[in-house]
């Protein structure tokens, strides 16, 4: 097997970032540093990355994660704060999640040992759209909605075209569903603020055609056969 497979399969990393740790020294093979990433693991073989040894193909794992607010995206946190990983701590495999959701974002998330998904997930020419329900400050003008639709400039950066839906409002706040297909840091809350309205809750309901529905806060559910095959083929 090819060794940025193995790795993938392994649940380490996707067959790309793979490549780069080999290219970076970051692998032994039997003790030696590998080099070559076309490299064949053979049955017998000791892989390592950055001196922990690595088991061969584990059994995939896909779940959906409801993140609460107050929870960070990481696999560790030298703060102590609570991560993702509280919320899978009874599932027998070394999960890692797909992108991110900031400290103050609440919602659907994707957790797997398949790093070939993860990439596929969060690489930005497969056009996978997450849709998030955000409450935003004051009214939200179908002008400014037609911005958000065509693209703003969030800071040295266009997005592409967004899918907003306005869901209802008041004078005070609006409710907006808003789905987009990139991942800049904090992008749908950059966006509206753009536009002057600066968010107030936000939440992501779906990714792709994955839905959240009701599941909640602080739990998961593994994914269905069908949403699995779904994702992997988007």
């Amino acid at each position: 097997m090819r060794i940025n497979k193995y790795i993938a399969q392994a649940g380490v990393a996707s067959r790309r970032k793979a490549d780069e740790l080999i290219r970076c020294g970051n692998v032994k093979v039997n003790g030696a540093v590998l080099r070559e990433p076309g490299y064949d693991v053979q049955e017998g073989d000791r892989v390592e990355i950055n001196g922990a040894e690595v088991g061969g193909a584990q059994k995939l794992e896909y779940v959906l994660i409801n993140k609460p607010l107050g929870m960070v995206t990481t696999v560790e946190d030298d703060r102590d704060r609570l991560t993702v990983m509280d919320v899978v701590k009874d599932i027998d495999a070394r999960l890692f999640p797909v992108g991110r959701l900031d400290y103050n974002t609440s919602g659907a998330l994707i957790m797997t040992n398949d790093g070939d998904m993860a990439y596929r997930l969060t690489h930005p020419k497969h056009e996978v759209y997450k849709t998030y329900r955000a409450l935003v400050k004051g009214v939200l003008s179908n002008e400014r909605a037609a911005r958000l639709r065509r693209g703003v400039d969030i800071g040295g950066f266009v997005t592409s075209p967004a899918k907003v839906k306005i869901l209802k409002g008041t004078q005070h706040s609006t409710l907006v569903e808003i789905a987009i297909h990139e991942g800049k840091n904090r992008q749908v809350r950059k966006m509206f603020a753009a536009v002057g309205n600066p968010v107030q809750e936000l939440e992501r309901v779906a990714i792709g055609e994955v839905r959240l529905g009701h599941l909640k806060p602080g739990h998961y559910r593994k994914l269905t056969r069908e949403e699995i095959e779904y994702l992997k083929n988007c």
